[in-house]
């Protein structure tokens, strides 16, 4: 059996369209693209567009990334849990995007929807799927964290969300800084429920949803006003996504083992990041608020809506 794919490729670069439309529409940049291919006969083929937008009015940095791509060999990062498919040549393709704002009341997101497909020796092909999105504040406000998650639930709905959510609290976590990353939202992988059509749906759902979730936040907080403090802190709050980025997300760990482009893996960076020695902030402050009221695990789509300044 060959999975349509051809059908999943043609989502995903409209979805990348509309999600960079949506961005532009906020910052009132153009976002520059590049295209690029993997010739045949390497050890991975495949092509992908990279639209990015860097020193814009509002985002300091936005990536929007598609890429499509075939391997001879599945890595080992996707192999953990599907021993059986070890050696068998692979198909992954995907949309994933990371938005680090200038403006530190503006907290950065990311979202990833992918399919995975491999070919084993004997049988029929085989697909599973992954994505979420999570948003990380500087500094948090219940109703921004509250419009999140419920966008978040509404698009995959409860059922899914009830599991979802905490995978996405367990994932996004520092273990080596016992620290969430920031107030978390949907995520899963090794999605095969439903099959093909099952995984698919849940894809164009989480995609569909994230202006929604995304675009009034920002409509909210771009235009406060801040100083050298502010941007110090979100400075030094990056430096956690850097952390996770390199130490723990499995998309990123994917990418360098079967060869990806690293330009565009590591295009999730932020443009600037400041690390301390045993720093903490003082307490009763903005930035203390945030580790005591947000860096933990809350039932923010189930909260009473807080009021529109908070």
């Amino acid at each position: 059996m060959t999975l349509p794919t051809d059908t999943v490729r043609v989502y995903l670069l409209g979805l990348q369209q509309r999600i960079v439309s949506g961005l532009e529409a906020l910052d009132g940049s153009p976002f520059a693209s590049d295209a690029w291919q993997r010739e045949p006969g390497g050890r991975l083929e495949g092509d992908g567009l990279s639209r990015m937008l860097e020193g814009g009015a509002v985002f300091e940095r936005a990536a929007v990334l598609f890429s499509h791509v075939k391997g001879r060999v599945l890595p080992p990062s996707a192999t953990a849990a599907r021993p059986h498919l070890a050696g068998a040549p692979f198909e992954a393709l995907g949309v994933s995007l990371v938005i680090h704002p200038h403006n530190p009341f503006v907290p950065t997101v990311h979202l990833n929807v992918r399919m995975l497909s491999a070919q084993p020796a004997e049988g029929e092909a085989v697909s599973w799927w992954g994505g979420g999105m999570d948003l990380t504040p500087y500094y948090g406000f219940e109703r921004d964290a509250q419009h999140f998650h419920r966008v978040c639930r509404d698009a995959v709905g409860p059922e899914r969300y009830a599991r979802f959510k905490p995978d996405c609290d367990e994932y996004f976590f520092l273990k080596h800084r016992n620290e969430p990353r920031g107030v978390g939202g949907v995520f899963w992988d090794d999605y095969e429920e439903g099959g093909f059509d099952g995984g698919f749906a849940l894809m164009q759902a989480l995609g569909d949803a994230f202006l929604g979730a995304y675009a009034p936040i920002v409509e909210r907080r771009h235009g406060y006003a801040y100083g050298e403090r502010e941007r110090d802190f979100q400075a030094y709050r990056r430096g956690r996504y850097v952390e996770f980025n390199l130490v723990w997300d499995r998309g990123t760990l994917f990418g360098l083992q079967s060869g990806g482009r690293t330009e565009s893996i590591l295009l999730s960076m932020p443009p600037e990041v400041k690390w301390r020695y045993q720093w903490a902030p003082e307490p009763g402050t903005p930035e203390a608020k945030l580790y005591s009221d947000f860096l933990r695990p809350r039932d923010w789509a189930d909260e009473p809506a807080t009021t529109l300044w908070l």
